[in-house]
This record gives structure tokens, C-alpha cells and sequence, in this order.
């Protein structure tokens, strides 16, 4: 007898699924240390759910058993002759399995003649499947075993004969006095080393009758043999390298959690982590038994250890779900202060054997709401209804509704309790991300804090949730509109950081989508922006915004914005339905937030009503911090008289390089060609570029501006304002002189041509051409600048100035990206 402690493993039907699994398993139980190691096998894979529905079939009373059971057999014995070389072994566990096979086909024409199968003759069928597959395991080793000339010791073991239960109210209950006299009778005088193959799901009552597991019952009879030898450690090996911090099918950036402690690794598995069972691990929890989740497929990956503590340096571990449940919701006054209400509203749903999954009950006591699958939702209406028909009758029940297609998302850590702004941080993150909470609850514990949200919002709220507790990148899902001047310069800005900005925030921007004025490109997973000029070059996919739109504000993206690059009235009308999507919105395009009140009104009231972010800085001054600066004056109580300035870095431009060596129509095409105006000049020319500007600021003041309450002054002579832009650039030309004329007037009487804008807290405002003195704030400014004057109750001796570039698609695209960066920060990037 060896003094050595046990290890114990445990093998699923994915790990024995074919003669090269059995020969991984084999790998890894001979190279770890010499010992004594007990493991425990599922049946392979496919076989109980074919077992069990032979008993349906049998039931049914179809015609094919045979062949079907022949299906099971054919394959279970071509594994066999693959896997085990020498022919006695082989007849040896195929005549052993053909007997086995024999009394299955009985019991199951002994069903289809009767049409009805009770619980122990399912048990009975079912368990056959880990019988085989530990029978040949263990044949597989021992042969192994002998061929390396190992002194290994090598069997098998029926755990009917150790494992003994009670069927309880809850499921299989161990009887623990017996089963330890059983095991140190079976297993304690083994030698070392040894490895004994024990069958998992299957165990036997007091009257040696065949009884199951149930589902993950070869997890718990892992458990259980842990808790029976006493074993070091449980080993469970799955097909995923470790208990991952969600679903790395919903969350890509999901990692492996190292070390967690049973009570997390229970409140992730509840909520639907694909960990263990939370009974499973119960009777290794009761010894203290660490237990290691480990890839069968990828042995070399440490896994995850689940063990009394976890680890303190990651207070947060994972987000998890639940899916395709109802929300049902009692609500009435006459609750209020009654006793026994919630007793006689679960004890009823106990009765009828609907299982609650969460509860959810306001202080004032006058609703109570909880959680149900989703098939049971109808029934566990009617079983509320009849509870409290008569309260529902008098009024003092007012309704009982419920929610159908419902999720639950959970936030696990055991460094929740006690630390203040974890739950702030859940809901706000849910929030920001657009999501709907329906119901809360969370345990005294702390350890976890749930949310009934929507159905379809689950994969963008684990999304969300996961990169917002820092356990992923937070990702942005961006769509760009208009990759000419500025947009352009914007990707090119983008491809050279973002690299840096994951690495140093942990910000993940994704551009997935970029639009021209006919063509669109999507991105699966994201635009490689190194040569996203190609891209869009090569795409051909036709324009559609609502396709557009929809890939962007895909379902498994957390956060969705919309860069709108270009100056187009038709994109900005679609801001509100953008908006109303829960779509951000970021864009240099002044149309929208200038154009007509009501449809000012419906953006705000969009924006406002879905909580979703509109971002304009670059509208006025480029990436001059014009708005921002307004808006805190105004928000921190001061009192804005009057705001006037250069608004046109265009304008700024052309007058500074007017000097009257050049005609004033060749200097207009030079910065149209250099990008310093709108694609059509025009539409700086007109002066409605700076009226915008003026009335963006107005609105910011809280002035009701319509573009008819402003004097504006188009430098666009007569005649020239239809054509396309190249039309009119041909034709300016002949109207040089009068701009001529002006110059020379202004500089007789030493003055300069200046482009301005006014407006005043009354609501008066004016745009045009103006000719100032040369000490004057306006005269000496470089060429692109913009300079914006502001005077207010607190600036009025000497008034805000803010001057610099505000043309350009250098400055412009910064400015972009800086509310890019700004909106990033209000998503929860720790920028």
C-alpha cells in the first residue's frame, strides 16, 4: 500500500471521441509524474445521446433499433481495431462490449414492447457508454504500458461498485460512510504507479441498482473519487485551454482566468460559463481539493486552477449569460406590507416545478419580478394567475406581463465585495453601450451583480461589460463617410496610433467601414488601414446607409460611431436615425447642426432620448477648442455678450494672399486645389460656411438662429452661383477687377480685407467682408488662422482670444480624431 495522495482526472466524450483522442489521453496520463492516478471517463462522443434516443425510439416503437444500435457498435469497434494492436486484446474488448450490446438490445425490445421506459431502465441503457470507453482506455494504457516495459499497473473500474447514492429532491445524493468503505476496499491498497480507468455518470444505490449522474455526472464523479481518496488535485480536461472571462465566441478578446476561487468559478458556471456545474464541485470543495480546468488538445497550456482562493490582483474575473429566458413581473399595491406574498407566489411556482433563475423585489414591496426559462414562460403565467386570482380580481393585484426573449448578464469577482463604484460602473458601462436594464439583483456577497436586459442586446453588453472592467480592449466599431481631404488624412492619422493606443489604453478602434459617394467597403472584423486606399480602390460593394449603418452597429459591438468626413446634406439627415440606433456621431460636417431648428430639435431630442453621443468640435475652428470653450464659459455661469472673429480658415487665407500680384480668382482655385476649401468654393465664397459657424455658436448660447436671422455678405458675383464647381472656377476670372477694386480701397485708406463674423447676445449677427485697421486683432494674423474673440461678464476688459490653423486637412482630420479620442473616454477608455 502507497502512501502517495491520488490524482484525479476526468476525460469528456470530446476528448475520447475517436481512436487518435484515445491515444491523446493516453499521451498525457503516461507523461505525467509516476503515482497513482485515477481517471475518470465519460462515454465517447455522441454515445449517451445515441443511447438515449434508442429508449425514445424503443418507445416509439420504431422499426430500425437494430440498425441504429448497429451504428453505435460499428463505430465503437472500428475504434477499437484502430487503437489496440495486439488481436487477443482486441477480441477481448470487443466480445466483452458484444454481450454488454446484447443485454442493451434486450432491454430495449423489451421497451418497444411494453412502449414506455422508467427511469432506471434509461439509467441502465445510458450508463453503458462510459463502461466501454473505460474498458478501452484501460486496455489502450496497459498495452502501452507493457510495450515501454513500465511496471505501470493498469484496470479499470465499474464506479457502480464504489459510488454509491440516494435519489433526493435535488438529485443523487452520495451516501459518503459507504462509498469510503467502498473505495478503500476497491482502490486504497493500489500499488504505485498505477492509473485505474473509472466509469464517470454511472453509480449504484443501496440496492446495487444502476442510477445516473445526470448531466456533467462525470464531472461530479470526478468530484466525488477527489473526495473519496483525498486526492492532491482534480484534473478536468475540456477542449478550451482554461475557464475563460467569457465566451470567446460573443467576446474575441475573452482571455484565460488563471486562478479562481470555487465561488466565483460557481457563480460563473451558474450563469452559464462553460466551467463546471456548481454541484459537481461540491464534493471537492468540501475537502479543499483544488481542481485544474486543463486542454486535452493543448496539454502544454497551464490552465486554470480553481482552488479556496483566487487571485487577489484580478478583483474582477469574468462577464457571463444567461439566454432565452422570460420576465415575469407581479405588481399591485395591495402587496404592500402583506405577508407572505412571495412565499405563495414561489412556493406555487415550486409546485408546479418552474425553475426561477432570478429574483428582483422593490423596497416599497409593490412588485416583485424574476426570471424563467423561456418554455416555461407561458406556464409560469398561469400558475401566477391562479395563485392570486382572486387578489387579481378585487385590483389588489394589478397585472402579471411578461417579457419574453430576455438575457442575464453577470459581472463574478470575489474583489467586488467591499469596493465601492463596481456596481456604478456595471450599469453605467451598460448604459453608454445603449443597453436597457429591466430588472437588478445582487447577493450580500458582493461577488456577483446581474441585469435582465434585452435578448438581442446580450452580445454587445458582455462586450461592453468585459472591456469596461478592463478584462478586454474597449472597442469601437467605426464607419468613416468621405476618405477624400480630410477623411483621408483621418485614416492615414489612425493607422499610424492606434497600434500605440491599445497598447497604452487598451483602446481597440476598429474601422470596419468606409464610404465613398457610390461605393462602400466592409470589414469583417476591421480595415487594414496600411493600405486602405487600395481597399476602397477594389471595393464594389454599392452605397446602401441602412447596410451601411447595420455592419457598424453590428450586435457583437459594444460601442458604434460614425465619422462623417464629408459636407453633404443628404448624410447629415440621416444623424437622427443614426442616433435613435444608438449610433455615435462624430464630424467636422456643419449641415445638420446648422441646418433648419426642427431638424436641430430632432437631433438633440435623438440624442438626448438614446443616450447616444454627438461630437462637433471641428465644425467650428477645426481643432481650435471653439465650442469647448464656449461651452464651459456657459456651463460654469458666465455670461456670453458677444463672440466675433475670422471663422473661415479658407477666407483667412485667400485675403492674407490677396495682396493684388495675383488675381484673386487663381488664388481661389490654388486653395481649393490644396485643400484649403470645400470641394465646391462656393460654399466658403458664400459666406454660409461662416453663417453656419455663427449659428452652431449661437445655438451652443442657447439663441433660437435660423440662417434667415443672419446679414450675410456672398463674395459669389452674380450670375455664377449654379454650375458645377468647375464651371464656376472658370468663370471667376472675369470678375477679378471688383475684388481688385475693393483691395486697392482698403489698402488707401491702410486698412486690410478681413472676412468676419459677428454675433451678439441679442440674437444680431452679421457675415462679411469687412476692411480694418492694421493694429486690429484681425489684420495681423497668419494664413490659415482663425481667431475667435469672446466677450463676456468675465472677459470683458480684455476678451478670450483663441487663434490658430482652422483650415487644412492636417488640422482638421486632428481634430477628428481628438473628439474620436474624446468619445473613447466617455465609453470608459482610461485615456
Amino acid at each position: 500500500m502507497s502512501d502517495e495522495r491520488w490524482q484525479v482526472h476526468k476525460f469528456g466524450g470530446s476528448s475520447l471521441a475517436d481512436a487518435d483522442c484515445f491515444r491523446r489521453v493516453a499521451d498525457i496520463l503516461l507523461s505525467e509524474p509516476t503515482g497513482r492516478q485515477a481517471v475518470v471517463v465519460s462515454a465517447m462522443a455522441r454515445t449517451t445521446d445515441g443511447l438515449l434516443g434508442l429508449v425514445g425510439a424503443a418507445e416509439q416503437g420504431a422499426a430500425d433499433l437494430g440498425a441504429r444500435l448497429e451504428a453505435i457498435a460499428g463505430r465503437y469497434r472500428s475504434t477499437a481495431r484502430s487503437l489496440l494492436k495486439q488481436r487477443s486484446l482486441v477480441e477481448e474488448v470487443v466480445s466483452a462490449f458484444d454481450k454488454e450490446l446484447s443485454d442493451v438490445a434486450d432491454v430495449l425490445h423489451a421497451v418497444s414492447l411494453v412502449r414506455a421506459a422508467g427511469e432506471r431502465t434509461r439509467d441502465l441503457i445510458a450508463g453503458h457508454g462510459e463502461i466501454w470507453s473505460a474498458r478501452l482506455l484501460a486496455a489502450h494504457l496497459g498495452e502501452r504500458a507493457r510495450s515501454l516495459a513500465s511496471d505501470l499497473a493498469v484496470d479499470w473500474l465499474d464506479a457502480r461498485r464504489v459510488i454509491v447514492v440516494e435519489r433526493g429532491e435535488m438529485g443523487p445524493v452520495v451516501q459518503w460512510d459507504e462509498s469510503r468503505q467502498r473505495a478503500s476496499h476497491e482502490l486504497a491498497r493500489r500499488p504505485s504507479p498505477s492509473i485505474v480507468v473509472i466509469t464517470g455518470f454511472i453509480a449504484a444505490d443501496a440496492a446495487g441498482l444502476c442510477v445516473t449522474l445526470g448531466r456533467n455526472g462525470s464531472d461530479f464523479s470526478a468530484s466525488i473519487v477527489g473526495a473519496l481518496l483525498d486526492a492532491e488535485r482534480i484534473s478536468i480536461w475540456t477542449d478550451v485551454d482554461g475557464v475563460m472571462s467569457a465566451d470567446p465566441n460573443r467576446v474575441p478578446e475573452a482571455s484565460i482566468i488563471r486562478q479562481l476561487s470555487y465561488n466565483e468559478a460557481m457563480e460563473l458556471a451558474y450563469f452559464g460559463a462553460k466551467v463546471i456545474h456548481p454541484q459537481t464541485m461540491s464534493p471537492a470543495v468540501q475537502r479543499q481539493i483544488p481542481i485544474w480546468i486543463r486542454n486535452t488538445f493543448n496539454p502544454a497550456a497551464p490552465g486554470s486552477l480553481i482552488g479556496p482562493e483566487g487571485d487577489a490582483s484580478q478583483p474582477i474575473k469574468g462577464t457571463t449569460s444567461i439566454e432565452k429566458l422570460a420576465l415575469l413581473n407581479l405588481e399591485g399595491a395591495g402587496m404592500i406590507g402583506v405577508p407572505g406574498t412571495a412565499d405563495r407566489l414561489f412556493g406555487a411556482l415550486r409546485e408546479a416545478g418552474i425553475s426561477v433563475i432570478l429574483i428582483s423585489q422593490a423596497s416599497s414591496e409593490h412588485s416583485i419580478c424574476f426570471a424563467v426559462p423561456g418554455p416555461m414562460a407561458i406556464a409560469a403565467e398561469q400558475v401566477v394567475r391562479r395563485a392570486f386570482a382572486m387578489e387579481l380580481g378585487q385590483g389588489q393585484i394589478h397585472s402579471v406581463s411578461v417579457q419574453d426573449d430576455c438575457s442575464i448578464i453577470a459581472v463574478v469577482g470575489d474583489g467586488m465585495a467591499g469596493a465601492p463604484g463596481v456596481a456604478g460602473k456595471f450599469f453605467a458601462t451598460l448604459g453608454s453601450a445603449g443597453i436597457n436594464v429591466k430588472a437588478i439583483a445582487q447577493g450580500s456577497s458582493e461577488r456577483n451583480i446581474s441585469a435582465v436586459i434585452a435578448g438581442s442586446d446580450a452580445t454587445r453588453a458582455l462586450r461592453a461589460v468585459h472591456a469596461g472592467f478592463y478584462l478586454s480592449a474597449e472597442t469601437v466599431s467605426i464607419g468613416v463617410i468621405g476618405p477624400g481631404h480630410v477623411g483621408g488624412v483621418l485614416l492615414d492619422q489612425m493607422s499610424a496610433q492606434l497600434a500605440r493606443l491599445r497598447q497604452q489604453f487598451n483602446l481597440d478602434l476598429r474601422v470596419r467601414a468606409i464610404a465613398n459617394s457610390s461605393t462602400m467597403l466592409l470589414a469583417e472584423r476591421e480595415v487594414a488601414l496600411e493600405d486602405w486606399r487600395g481597399a476602397v480602390a477594389a471595393a464594389r460593394t454599392t452605397l446602401d446607409w441602412d447596410t451601411f449603418a447595420g455592419h457598424v452597429n453590428a450586435d457583437h459591438m459594444p460601442h458604434a460611431v460614425i465619422i462623417d468626413c464629408t459636407a453633404s446634406d443628404d448624410v447629415a439627415s440621416l444623424y437622427p436615425q443614426w442616433l435613435e440606433s444608438g449610433i455615435h456621431i462624430v464630424t467636422p460636417n456643419k449641415k445638420a447642426h446648422s441646418g433648419a431648428l426642427d431638424g436641430y430639435d430632432r437631433l438633440q431630442a435623438a440624442r438626448r432620448r438614446h443616450n447616444a453621443r454627438f461630437l462637433y468640435e471641428t465644425t467650428v475652428g477645426a481643432a481650435l477648442p471653439v465650442i469647448g470653450t464656449l461651452r464651459d464659459l456657459k456651463e460654469t455661469g458666465d455670461e456670453i455678450r458677444s463672440i466675433e472673429g475670422i471663422f473661415s480658415g479658407t477666407l483667412a487665407y485667400l485675403f492674407n494672399m490677396f495682396d493684388g500680384s495675383k488675381p484673386f480668382s487663381a488664388i481661389v482655385r490654388e486653395a481649393r486645389d490644396a485643400g484649403y476649401t470645400e470641394p465646391d468654393p462656393r460654399d466658403d465664397l458664400s459666406g454660409m460656411d461662416v453663417a453656419r459657424k455663427l449659428i452652431i455658436l449661437g445655438r451652443e448660447m442657447g439663441l433660437r438662429l435660423e440662417v434667415s436671422d443672419l446679414l450675410i455678405e456672398s463674395l459669389i458675383p452674380t450670375g455664377l452661383e449654379g454650375g458645377s464647381a468647375e464651371d464656376f472656377l472658370a468663370a471667376l476670372p472675369a470678375h477679378d477687377e471688383a475684388m481688385l477694386t475693393r483691395w486697392r480701397q482698403a489698402r488707401d485708406a491702410g486698412q486690410v480685407l478681413r472676412y468676419v463674423g459677428r454675433l451678439c447676445a441679442d440674437g444680431t449677427a452679421t457675415v462679411r467682408l469687412e476692411s480694418l485697421p492694421l493694429d486690429h486683432p484681425f489684420a495681423g494674423i497668419n494664413l490659415t488662422d482663425n481667431i475667435v474673440r469672446f466677450e463676456s461678464a468675465r472677459y470683458s476688459e480684455n476678451p478670450l482670444v483663441i487663434q490658430g490653423p482652422g483650415a487644412g486637412p492636417a488640422v482638421t482630420a486632428a481634430g477628428v480624431f481628438a473628439d474620436l479620442l474624446r468619445l473613447s473616454a466617455y465609453l470608459g477608455a482610461p485615456i
